[in-house]
């Protein structure tokens, strides 16, 4: 066990178990004391590397990951504190790996409930190699204006309020972690503060003891004055009293020991720590206290009375001139994080990102405001999801059955166009399916699939100006442009295609209104008296149908409808078909376990 100073304002720790708050409030501690440097050199998260962003002060900070104690030792060679924020399952085993590395000096095991077995081992390993177990079951301890252990003393209000940014003249030893924080409290408003604070733990058998604290408090030169709260049950009160008897200590040392209350139950009472449970008459509170009072502790005669006791005992040793109290510093101001300061409604953050087609937040998702429960109950479809995610408002049934069939038609056109053939090639070089299918879809654009859009542009500025066909023809050729939608690779006047028969028979039945899909037919007539291939395609009567649907159904305002045409929606409805089919080409060809793909020499013209 060490006999003196346990930290300094250059301790630096590893965090075993990555816990944000805790972590954070370290770093809280250190700013707020004035530290040079954070007190948490590394975190290990077993099985993790990395690095974890956290704040010290106003500056962010990246704290080093490691997957293993070994390579955290050997980052950190000058961090000599672990603190083992493990579960009880794994917590001995960690403590143990710990302990047997040369760099770790001090262990503190926060969890509760560590076989006692364990427990044993650790005690008996740290002793024999003079190393420093503070726990288990411990909220861990506090060198003040220096170093903390994880969650010790609480809030940073609470820390300032107690006055641990500094150092004081008390050494304090509990072996409650709660009661910790109220003796921080007691401590700070009738002497100058504590100089260092442990929290021994509530177990049957910690890892060090309430003497062995107070004979390193009586070692350290600063520390002038004890103060020990004890609890009933187990016999470790005992070897204080026998170190105070034998003059090892030679400080006050003012002691309660909790729990006289216990006698008021007719049967024994396990309290709240696995130790506090009276054993006999010896383990009781008021035995204690009797005992620690005959060998010349200050004990008060209650708990209230405690206060009273320190405080004068520490105006005792002010008049001797033994003490000569710290002067205050003001602490500087903690940074508050945005969260809590927004919550607070201490400030007004900017958000980064809009969203008005969806919402996470509630018990379940919602499209444009229609919770997934409504959605699934109503029997709403695929077209109808859209209507919601892309329009924000529920369209008619034959709008969205409209914009199902569109989707059914354009979900392939076999593996020779331009995006299946990408996707195909790909599938066949070993990569995977988003891999496959983005390769296909960056090849829509205004030679592939990307002509909705314009086609819908352009026949709604000519129809909306009232252009005959000739004139919107004739125009389109004087500036060089093709007109988009018109004109096919294959289909003919007299073999057109039936995607667009299909979509056309479906408009002129369910649309109250198709002028555009009518005026598209005209300029179609029009164009194939120019030529037999110049025929309305697909894109061309999805982009007109479009508009008559935004226009008919009498949901959108002509802004809404010019808008929905220029941001590239009717693009997008081909984006999304066309995926089914890439995605399925690519499922083929991994299926056949199709070969590398390599274009025949023969199919290229080599040429200078």
């Amino acid at each position: 066990m060490a006999t003196g100073q346990l930290f300094s304002r250059t301790t630096q720790a590893l965090f075993y178990n990555y816990k944000q708050l805790p972590i954070q409030r370290m770093l809280d501690f250190d700013f707020l004391c004035g530290r040079e440097t954070p007190s948490v050199a590394g975190i290990i998260n077993p099985g993790a590397e990395g690095f974890q962003k956290l704040f010290f002060g106003q500056e962010e900070i990246a704290i080093p990951v490691h997957s293993t104690i070994e390579a955290a030792c050997t980052a950190h060679p000058t961090a000599d504190v672990f603190i083992n924020f493990a579960s009880f399952r794994s917590a001995a085993a960690s403590s143990m790996a710990a302990l047997k590395q040369p760099t770790i000096r001090v262990v503190a095991i926060i969890a509760e409930g560590v076989p006692e077995s364990d427990t044993k081992q650790l005690i008996a390993y740290a002793r024999s190699n003079n190393k420093v177990v503070i726990g288990p079951a411990t909220v861990g301890g506090i060198q003040a204006g220096a170093f903390k252990i994880g969650d010790t003393a609480g809030t940073i209000d609470n820390i300032v309020q107690c006055k641990l940014y500094r150092p004081g003249s008390v050494g304090f030893v509990s072996k409650s972690g709660g009661m910790s924080n109220e003796m921080y409290n007691t401590i700070a408003r009738v002497t100058d503060g504590i100089y260092e604070g442990i929290a021994i733990g509530g177990d049957v058998f910690p890892g060090s003891t309430l003497s062995d604290h107070i004979l390193r408090f009586n070692n350290i030169p600063q520390v002038k004055m004890m103060v020990v709260l004890g609890e009933l049950g187990g016999r470790d009160e005992y070897s204080l009293v026998e170190a105070l008897k034998q003059g090892k200590v030679n400080k006050p040392v003012v002691a309660w020991v909790s729990g006289t209350c216990a006698r008021l139950f007719k049967s024994e009472v396990q309290f709240g720590h696995a130790g506090a449970k009276s054993g006999g008459e010896m383990e009781s509170a008021q035995a204690k206290n009797q005992a620690l009072r005959d060998a010349g502790a200050v004990v008060p005669t209650s708990y209230e009375a405690f206060e009273a006791v320190i405080k004068e005992t520490f105006d005792r040793l002010v008049e001797q001139g033994k003490i000569t109290p710290v002067k205050e510093v003001m602490p500087p101001q903690i940074p508050e994080d945005l969260n809590n300061a927004i919550k607070s409604g201490k400030v007004r953050a900017p958000t980064h990102i809009i969203s008005t087609i969806s919402d996470d937040r509630g018990e379940e998702p919602c499209y444009a405001g229609v919770p997934m429960s409504s959605i699934v109950e109503r029997g709403y479809g695929v077209g109808d999801v859209i209507s919601l995610l892309w329009f924000k408002r529920s369209l008619p049934r034959y709008c969205t059955h409209f914009i199902e069939i569109c989707i059914m038609l354009c979900a392939d056109h076999g593996p020779c166009v331009s995006g299946a053939h990408n996707t195909i090639v790909t599938a066949r070089a070993g990569k995977d399916l988003v891999s496959s299918l983005v390769s296909g879809l960056l090849t829509i654009g205004p030679r592939f699939g990307g002509a909705i859009d314009d086609a819908a542009r352009y026949f709604k500025d000519a129809y909306d100006r009232g252009l005959t066909p000739y004139e919107f023809v004739e125009g389109m050729k004087k500036k060089g442009i093709r007109v988009p939608g018109i004109g096919h690779r294959i289909k003919r006047g007299d073999n057109r295609d039936k995607r667009v028969e299909l979509l056309q028979r479906f408009a002129r039945t369910h649309f109250p209104s198709v002028k555009y899909m009518e005026y598209a037919v005209q300029v179609e007539t029009y164009t194939l008296s120019k030529a037999n291939n110049l025929v309305l395609n697909v894109d061309g009567a999805i982009g007109s149908l479009f508009l008559d649907l935004l226009a008919g159904s009498g949901m959108f305002s002509k802004q809404e409808i010019d808008e929905i045409v220029e941001i590239g929606y009717l693009n997008g409805l081909f984006v999304l078909a066309r995926s089914i089919g890439l995605i399925g080409h690519t499922f083929d060809q991994k299926r056949l376990k199709q070969p590398l793909y390599r274009h025949p020499w023969e199919d290229v013209l080599y040429t200078k």
